[in-house]
C-alpha cells in the first residue's frame, strides 16, 4: 500500500502547486506584471483555470460574498492538507 500512498500524496502536491501557481498568475495580471495578450501567458493561464477552476467553483458558490477577496484558494489548499494529513494517517496504522 505505500506506493498507492505515495502516488495519491503526490497528485496532491502537484495539485497544491498548480493552485498556487494560478492564484501567483491571478496576482500577476491584477498588478499589471504580465500582459495577458501574450500568447504564452494566456496559454498558461488558460491552462491554470482549466485545471482549478472544477474544484473551486463549487467551494466560490459555497462562500458568502467577501467584497472581491476569492478565498477558494486557500480552501481548496487546506482541503488538499487536511487529506493527505488523513492519508498519512490511514496508510500508516496498515503498516
Amino acid at each position: 500500500m505505500g506506493a498507492v500512498h505515495w502516488l495519491i500524496d503526490e497528485i496532491l502536491f502537484i495539485y497544491m502547486l498548480i493552485v498556487i501557481a494560478h492564484v501567483i498568475l491571478s496576482w500577476l495580471v491584477a498588478f499589471k506584471m504580465v500582459n495577458t495578450q501574450n500568447q504564452v501567458v494566456y496559454q498558461i493561464g488558460s491552462a491554470l483555470y482549466r485545471l482549478t477552476e472544477p474544484v473551486m467553483a463549487p467551494i466560490r458558490r459555497i462562500l458568502p460574498s467577501m467584497g472581491g477577496i476569492d478565498i477558494s484558494p486557500l480552501i481548496v489548499l487546506i482541503l488538499i492538507i487536511f487529506i493527505r494529513k488523513l492519508l498519512a494517517e490511514l496508510f500508516g496504522s496498515m503498516a
